[in-house]
């Protein structure tokens, strides 16, 4: 599979927010084992903080990851976030499982300025439900946020 293109002339540097799309490879269901997608999350969150990102909502589903992030200063360079987290992630996989964790490359979208954070996050909550995984994102295990709660994420929803 070759690489999604990255938006032509944009740097990816500095207080943006991007919504985050990684793929196992061959979509592989590895994270219905739970215990994996929690690693996973610990490790986001390790190189968000590290990268200078707020990670605004995650879900973590069978065969792929969501995040919703935020640069939190002038020089937050999602690029290598992104290359950081998912090599510390897919080194961890191929530790205990003896194979690659990622598809090459990831989907991003830049938020518009006048788009909600907020409406994005529950969208992505919102994912497992939508899967017919479960009838409430509550009852789901890999998802949630850094910036609100459970219960202010489920207001609309």
């Amino acid at each position: 599979m070759s690489r999604p293109p990255r938006v032509r002339g944009f740097d990816y540097v500095g207080c943006q927010r991007y919504f985050l799309t990684f793929c196992t490879i061959q979509r592989q269901t590895t994270f219905l084992d739970t215990s994996i997608g929690s690693a996973v999350v610990v490790i986001f969150r390790q190189d968000a903080r590290q990268r200078q990102f707020a990670i605004l909502a995650y879900c973590v589903m069978p065969d792929h990851a969501h995040l919703l992030v935020e640069g939190t200063a002038p020089t937050s360079d999602l690029r290598r976030f992104v290359k950081r987290a998912k090599q510390r992630t897919g080194q961890m996989h191929r530790r205990l499982a003896g194979r690659p964790l990622w598809q090459e490359g990831y989907y991003d979208r830049v938020l518009r300025a006048d788009e909600q954070s907020i409406a994005v996050a529950r969208y992505i909550i919102a994912n497992p439900v939508r899967a017919g995984l479960v009838s409430s994102p509550e009852e789901y295990p890999l998802l949630g946020s850094d910036v609100w709660s459970l219960r202010e994420l489920l207001g609309s929803i």
